[in-house]
């Protein structure tokens, strides 16, 4: 896609953003552009926004468009699912006008009521095509009582409702939160940070400034500076939900409203900040080459995601354990946590890591019934990945070097000298280059490959062991997951070649008996059981009433822990002091 028809500057673009009706979950745009010298003009809303990668077709929220000049109407015809052609007639200013419905919570879709008016770039500005380039002034009119605006775009002189995005790359990856939010800040590594609180929450201000401004110097730390000159958290409080997106200069992080009412909630709102602030440098500017200059009407593809949130899965809960909020126990839980769930998941041993990266555009924002039978999580093996090569660089460095000492050198010599995005070799040689070695059996085997990882080489160079505590069970298993719905125990997920698999349990059939007996809890009912014990499904499907003889067979489900061997070296000791406390 051609990123400027006309040279960037020619357009003078101002957007006007009301919230007439709030309450019903609408926002209000005026879209005024002049200095036009074609005939037409088309305006394109992107179908997907940066950091979360499926298309959305933003398009679908907006309703009644239409276009006029000094009261006059003009032609705005829709020409295809994202693009509307509008006919200036000789005028050189356009005023366009559309309403968006917006009624999503989510960190990537917009949300009015109200309470708040949470606006994403990328679901919210129509851009002229060819003009990516072009500044653009936004103007709020905010709903009632609402007072203020937290954004990491840059005020216009001093009003806060008044706010100027350089280019639209910057515009789409710049949130606004415009409400009554809890606003306070800390400056760290330099940096002016806000935060902003939306929608309550029993959270302690003093404590999270605190810990947020440890975490930022922390991460900081590793990169050897951080590029913003301010950044803003905004925090959405819902009853329920979560999520994050990272951006430029800002993240939107979503939590339960009581996440801080215990260590554990309040550990889990640190990593999912320490998640989304290290993307401003692992994904925001050091990037694989795909992402970046953007095509917003279409996928943009990479083989890396595995490296941009798997490194990041890795290193946010590194971060939260370095700032002492982990003890290693907990650290290692969270490691076990993603090791779990790999090994629990027999996609792991269908989709390789590379392809679950690729494929993310219909398949990790689109899970099915048999995802978990078919595909892998890049966060989840990319953090394992990123784990194994932190261990392998420490051992052949002899603790000299480590991840952290990639990473930092991939974003300078990536984002500030070369100033672009890394191909996949060149990822793998900066990790060469701090191994000391070759990687290519590393790759073959578990990036582009589906070999079982030796997950005791690697912990083992820090005289350490992964311990499966189910190793000796010999309980059975249907291999199915459940849940009661009006008292009705409907199967959700059935594993590839387990007993419910092999002997034709489906996913949607109503258990409505196990030998006679109506069970509502089939695990229990199930432990009961021996290996080898055959036992008879009654089963409702579609309407019809089935029986079906099952052999149950073993448990493959594992549950790992990390432990210390027993006599570690001197050298084993050195590796995990490196690893675990840099």
């Amino acid at each position: 896609m051609s990123h400027t028809t006309e040279a960037a500057g020619n357009l003078q673009i101002n957007y006007t953003l009301s919230f007439p009706e709030a309450q019903a979950h609408y926002m209000d745009v005026e879209m005024n552009i002049s200095g036009i010298s074609q005939p037409f003009i088309d305006l394109k809303m992107p179908v997907w926004t940066p950091g979360s990668y499926l298309v959305r077709e933003y398009a679908k929220t907006l309703e009644s468009l239409t276009a006029e000049h000094n009261g006059k109407n003009l032609s705005a015809r829709k020409i295809n699912k994202n693009t509307w052609h509008v006919m200036l007639e000789g005028a050189q200013q356009v005023k366009v006008k559309y309403r968006l419905y917006c009624f999503e919570i989510s960190v990537r879709n917009n949300f009015v009521s109200s309470a708040q008016g949470f606006i994403v770039g990328a679901n919210t500005f129509l851009f002229p095509a060819g003009m990516l380039d072009n500044p653009s002034t936004i103007h709020i009119k905010p709903y009632k009582n609402w007072n203020k605006v937290s954004t990491s775009l840059d005020m216009v002189g001093n009003d806060p409702f008044t706010i100027h995005a350089p280019n639209y790359d910057i515009l789409y990856d710049s949130p606004i939160e415009v409400g009554t939010q809890d606003v306070f800040g800390f400056e760290a590594a330099g940096v002016k940070y806000e935060v902003a609180m939306c929608l309550g929450g029993n959270y302690d201000k003093e404590r999270i400034k605190k810990d947020l401004k440890k975490l930022v110097e922390k991460e900081t730390d590793i990169f050897g500076e951080n590029p913003n000159k301010r950044y803003v958290f905004i925090v959405h409080n819902y009853a329920k939900g979560g999520g994050g997106l990272e951006h430029l200069s800002s993240t939107v992080l979503g939590l339960p409203r009581d996440t801080y009412n215990t260590e554990a909630g309040y550990q889990r709102f640190l990593g999912l900040a320490a998640h989304e602030h290290f993307h401003l440098w692992n994904v925001k500017r050091l990037r694989p080459i795909a992402l970046g200059p953007f095509d917003y009407e279409t996928e943009n593809y990479t083989t890396d995601l595995w490296i941009a949130e798997g490194f990041t899965n890795y290193f946010d809960n590194m971060v939260v354990h370095r700032l002492g909020l982990y003890t290693t126990e907990n650290y290692f839980a969270a490691l076990c946590t993603d090791i779990n769930l790999i090994e629990n998941s027999p996609g792991n041993k269908i989709q390789p890591l590379y392809e679950a990266s690729f494929d993310a555009w219909i398949k990790y924002y689109r899970p099915t019934e048999n995802s978990v039978n078919a595909g892998v999580s890049y966060y989840s093996k990319g953090s394992v990945a990123a784990m194994m090569l932190d261990l392998e660089i420490i051992q052949d460095s002899k603790t000299r070097y480590s991840l952290d000492d990639v990473m930092k050198y991939m974003y300078t010599e990536y984002y500030k000298v070369k100033k672009r995005g890394y191909t996949d070799e060149e990822f793998k040689q900066g990790l060469e280059k701090y191994a000391g070695k070759n990687l290519d059996d590393f790759y073959e085997k578990y990036i582009y490959g589906l070999a079982d990882v030796d997950y005791n080489k690697y912990l083992g160079y820090a005289g350490l062991e992964l311990i499966d505590d189910l190793a000796k069970s010999n309980q059975p298993a249907l291999g199915l997951t459940t849940t009661v719905t009006n008292n009705k125990v409907i199967i959700t997920t059935v594993i590839r070649n387990s007993s419910a698999w092999i002997d034709g349990l489906n996913v949607n059939d109503e258990i409505t008996a196990i030998d006679g007996q109506q069970v509502m809890d089939v695990n229990a009912f199930i432990a009961g059981k021996k290996i080898g014990d055959k036992v008879i499904v009654n089963v409702t499907r579609d309407g019809l009433p089935l029986a079906l003889p099952v052999t149950l067979l073993k448990n493959k489900q594992v549950k790992y822990r990390i432990a210390s061997i027993s006599n570690p070296s001197a050298q084993q000791i050195a590796v995990r002091e490196k690893w675990l406390k840099q």
